[in-house]
C-alpha cells in the first residue's frame, strides 16, 4: 500500500505496487460506472492512486483512455471529472443515432460479413449467453457488457465501410447505457434479439437483419424508459 512502512526498514515507505495499466484502467471504470466515483465528481490522480495503492502513471493512463471512452473530461486547470449521467433528452438522442447507424451496418454485415466475421458474431452471441449476470452492478456484469459491446462492433465492422464501423464504435452507447442503472431480466431479452439479429445475417437477408436490429434497439430504448418512469 502507498505509504505503508516495512519491517526493518526505519519506517521508510514501501513504493505503490505495480500494477498492469490494464487492470488499473478497469478497475477506475467500474468504479465509474458503478457509480463509487459520483457523476460530475472530480477525479484526482494522486488520491485515487493513493486509494489503489499504485503509481499515478497507471491512473494517468486510465483516465486518457477514459476520457476516450467518453466516462471522464478533462478540463484545462481543473483536471478529470466523471461524465454526467444521460438525461431523458440525451438517451433519446443516443437511440436516434443508433437507430441512424446500426440497422444499415447490419443490412451490408448480411451481404458483405465474410466466414470469419460470422464466426466472430456467432462466438460473440455465444460468450455473452454464458457471461450473462444480474444486469445491476457493472463490476460483477463487466464481461456481459463487453461481450455486448463486441457484438455490435463486430457487426458494424463486418459491413465493411469503416467511417460506420467508427461512428457505431464512437457511440460506446453501452456504457453510457449502463450507468443509468442496470435493468435486471433484461439479459434473456437482450440475448433472443442477438440470436435473431444473428440468424438473419447468417441467412444473409439483409432486410430482415436491418429490421432484426431495428426491433432490438426500440426495445432496448422501451426497456430505459420503463426503467426511468415512476411507475416502473
Amino acid at each position: 500500500m502507498s505509504g505503508r512502512t516495512g519491517a526493518g526498514d526505519g519506517g521508510a515507505p514501501e513504493p505503490p505496487r505495480q500494477v498492469p495499466a490494464d487492470s488499473v484502467y478497469e478497475t477506475v471504470k467500474a468504479m465509474v460506472m458503478d457509480h463509487e466515483i459520483e457523476p460530475g465528481a472530480r477525479v484526482g490522480i494522486e488520491s485515487l492512486a493513493r486509494t489503489l495503492e499504485v503509481s499515478p502513471t497507471p491512473v494517468r493512463e486510465a483516465l486518457v483512455r477514459l476520457e476516450s471512452d467518453g466516462l471522464v473530461t478533462k478540463r484545462s486547470l481543473a483536471g478529470y471529472r466523471a461524465t454526467e449521467l444521460l438525461t431523458p433528452q440525451g438517451l433519446e438522442e443516443l437511440f436516434e443515432m443508433r437507430l441512424l447507424l446500426e440497422p444499415r451496418a447490419t443490412a451490408l454485415a448480411a451481404v458483405n460479413a465474410d466466414d470469419e466475421q460470422l464466426d466472430s458474431i456467432e462466438d460473440l452471441v455465444e460468450e455473452a449467453r454464458a457471461r450473462a449476470g444480474s444486469g445491476e452492478r457493472y463490476a460483477v456484469d463487466r464481461e456481459f457488457a463487453a461481450a455486448d459491446q463486441r457484438f455490435h462492433d463486430m457487426i458494424a465492422r463486418a459491413a465493411g465501410r469503416s467511417l460506420l464501423a467508427d461512428a457505431v464504435r464512437r457511440l460506446h452507447s453501452h456504457l453510457h447505457l449502463f450507468r443509468l442503472g442496470g435493468i435486471p431480466g433484461a439479459g434473456p431479452l437482450t440475448l433472443a434479439e442477438h440470436d435473431r439479429v444473428l440468424r438473419a445475417i447468417a441467412r444473409r437477408d439483409p432486410d430482415r437483419a436491418a429490421k432484426a436490429m431495428t426491433e432490438h434497439l426500440r426495445r432496448s430504448l422501451e426497456r430505459r424508459r420503463d426503467r426511468r418512469s415512476p411507475d416502473a
